[in-house]
């Protein structure tokens, strides 16, 4: 199978699995506080959180690109605009960056709080050939964990924007993880 043919392959899964987006959870707080934002508060939860996540898996770093936050931060805010959470539509060519959404109640959740939302999917993950690496069958319950932990992926830039009553937090990746045929790390 070729790249391309594999990339193509690959968003139709996405596409398919994610077209509905998550079912809406809200979650019990412990304070009604918003919680606390912030450009340089994000950039440090974002890279703290995906750097962990790829330490435990012994794979290397990333490191924050400005160029995927500007992207993110353009998909977040069209996401605000228009209310729909579902992923963005890109080229299937060398151009794709990878992508992982988060939404929930404006100001409820830390970004640490979010960014551990997509670690959680590793309780379903096993280390299979893309897209079968998670334990409940449907690749979609660990796409966020995987991308996070692609062994391939370098850099990674994540933003955050919000409409009256959601946040919409957007991490963009480079290389794209998910490749179907390859295994995570």
């Amino acid at each position: 199978m070729t790249i391309r043919m594999g990339l193509a392959v690959a968003a139709a899964l996405l596409v398919a699995g994610c077209a509905q987006g998550p079912e809406r959870v809200v979650e019990r707080r412990e304070t009604q506080a918003p919680a606390p934002r912030g450009a340089a508060l994000l950039k440090t939860a974002m890279m703290d959180g995906h750097n962990a996540a790829r330490a435990e898996v012994g794979v290397p770093p990333l490191v924050w690109s400005d160029t995927l936050a500007t992207t993110a931060r353009a998909y977040a805010e069209e996401m605000t605009r228009t209310g729909k959470f579902a992923h963005a539509h890109q080229p299937q060519d060398n151009t794709r960056e990878g992508e992982n959404l988060w939404t929930g109640t404006r100001y409820a959740y830390t970004y640490a709080e979010m960014m551990g939302h997509w670690v959680a999917e590793k309780r379903d993950f096993i280390n299979g050939v893309t897209p079968d690496f998670s334990r409940t069958g449907k690749f979609e319950d660990v796409a966020h964990y995987t991308q996070i932990v692609w062994r391939n992926s370098t850099a990674v830039g994540c933003a955050i924007a919000s409409n009256k009553t959601d946040d919409y937090l957007v991490c963009r990746y480079s290389p794209p993880g998910n490749v179907i045929g390859q295994r995570s790390f």
